[in-house]
């Protein structure tokens, strides 16, 4: 039994456990048997391991299988109504939050208007309260959160949530957006730029099947999220995937709003096309209106909409070269002008790439549509919490509730969030709980606790060690140190 790099323990279990949550997330039920034979966990690994998830309501129990004879066996299904995430999707004056379970299925939704200038604390706290209204909404409350996805519009440093320089979000830069959200809501806050979320929400919702993928955002602005070998790739800077500052050939007289010229965003994006049709005396304002004009027929905007998708599709035909992607997606306020746009991209991606990066090539709309963002930041949480290293911190944070039952019987629970359980008992209580106490086990309380998990399943004679998932038989896995004992 080791420790991690925190001082936490090890936590082969918690790495099992993953596995296992990967595994049931499918919604299929297994019973311990084929958990045995997908996983290649031994009989009391599984066990061991199906009861700690039992225990914390992520797993619950099914009908029987089918019996073969005797006793049918239980079967265990991944229970997505255990906890909810909050995932906000927040842009320059707007913002989508939804209460989604742990499969990413919403339960209540809200659009809301503000103004990302106004800074970090008004719009997080405005956020944070229409966040909460929804868990209402929904049925559920603070104590039923795993955590909160929040997506940007502009660059972030993923590792501490701070975004960095956002051209269009003035304060904000190095505000620690996820403590002060900490502060508001009480529970784990991560995140990102919201067109990595897009991308990881319209991948996971809609495309598990593409391995390598581009979403392209076509909105105020134009910016892409790269998924690389079925994971979102950030890049060393968390910038990978700004295409909209790309320079495109023959068009460096026109002026872009991060101080270069000829960027494709300045060209190609919602905010140019209304300017443009502006120019051209029909007046819009955003992305919007250029598509309410092409939904109304206008053939001046159709063709500046086709126009757009050709330069984009200049920029893609290289990207696609370079990454060799199964599909891109393209989303945002812009694509719902129709296909106009799409085929223009097509039209450039499929002359100028090479016929082998592009024989299998889907270049689609988003079918996620508005909700991209919000499935990408509950995925987001979801994803790190059933991470061994989350699932370990947790494992390792389990407290010890001792409470009398109404008929004096002395009760005991372990749970690693004593706070909803305590309010658990007080909503169901009638009066007072008499020797209510809540003990929180120290590092040293949970590394025994495992290696008594480990004694047990050696005990039951199956050679494999649940916090390691070796396997192995008797005498051949004792240290040296044991066998000179």
């Amino acid at each position: 039994m080791t420790e991690a790099e925190d001082g936490l323990p090890s936590a082969g279990q918690a790495a099992g456990a993953a596995v296992l949550l990967r595994l049931m997330r499918d919604g299929r039920p297994r019973t311990r048997a084929e958990l045995v034979a997908e996983t290649g966990m031994g009989r009391s690994a599984v066990a061991e391991r199906v009861d700690t998830l039992l225990a914390s309501g992520l797993l619950h129990r099914t009908d029987n299988a089918r019996s073969t004879g005797g006793r049918p066996p239980s079967a265990f299904a991944f229970n997505a109504a255990a906890r909810v995430v909050l995932a906000a999707d927040v842009g320059a004056t707007h913002a989508k939050a939804a209460v989604t379970d742990l499969s990413g299925t919403v339960l209540a939704e809200e659009d809301l208007a503000l103004e990302i200038a106004a800074g970090p604390e008004t719009v997080l706290k405005q956020v944070s309260e229409h966040g909460e209204a929804l868990l209402h909404a929904a049925g559920r409350d603070r104590t039923d959160l795993l955590g909160i996805g929040i997506g940007l519009p502009g660059p972030v440093e993923h590792a501490s949530g701070k975004p960095t320089n956002p051209p269009i979000m003035p304060g904000w830069d190095g505000f620690d957006v996820p403590a002060y959200v900490h502060q508001l809501l009480g529970t784990t806050v991560l995140v990102d730029n919201d067109v990595n979320l897009m991308a990881l929400g319209e991948h996971r919702s809609q495309w598990p099947e593409w391995q390598h993928m581009i979403y392209v955002k076509i909105a105020t602005g134009i910016g892409s999220g790269l998924i690389a070998d079925g994971r979102l790739h950030r890049g060393s800077q968390g910038v990978a995937g700004d295409m909209g500052h790309v320079q495109l050939p023959n068009e460096t007289d026109v002026p872009c709003r991060c101080g270069n010229t000829g960027c494709l965003e300045a060209l190609a994006s919602g905010a140019a096309l209304a300017a443009r049709l502006t120019e051209l005396g029909m007046p819009a304002q955003n992305s919007a209106d250029v598509v309410a004009q092409a939904r109304n027929g206008s053939v001046t905007t159709l063709k500046l909409i086709r126009q757009a998708g050709r330069q984009i599709g200049e920029v893609l035909a290289t990207a696609v070269s370079l990454f060799n992607p199964s599909g891109i997606v393209i989303g945002g306020a812009l694509s719902q002008a129709g296909e106009h746009l799409v085929a223009g991209i097509r039209e450039v991606v499929y002359q100028r790439s090479l016929p082998l990066a592009t024989q299998d090539l889907r270049i689609v709309q988003s079918a996620a549509g508005e909700r991209a963002g919000v499935y990408g930041a509950a995925a987001m949480v979801v994803e790190h919490a059933f991470t061994p290293a989350e699932l370990a911190r947790r494992a390792a944070a389990r407290a010890e509730v001792r409470w009398t039952d109404r008929d004096g019987t002395p009760r005991r629970e372990r749970t690693a969030d004593p706070s909803r359980l305590v309010w658990e008992l007080h909503r169901d209580a009638a009066g007072p709980i008499p020797g209510l106490e809540v003990r929180r086990p120290t590092l040293e309380d949970t590394y025994l606790h495992m290696v008594h998990a480990a004694d047990r399943a050696d005990r039951e004679g199956d050679g494999h060690d649940p916090a390691t998932g070796e396997h192995g038989n008797g005498d051949e896995n004792e240290s040296a140190e044991v066998r000179s004992a």
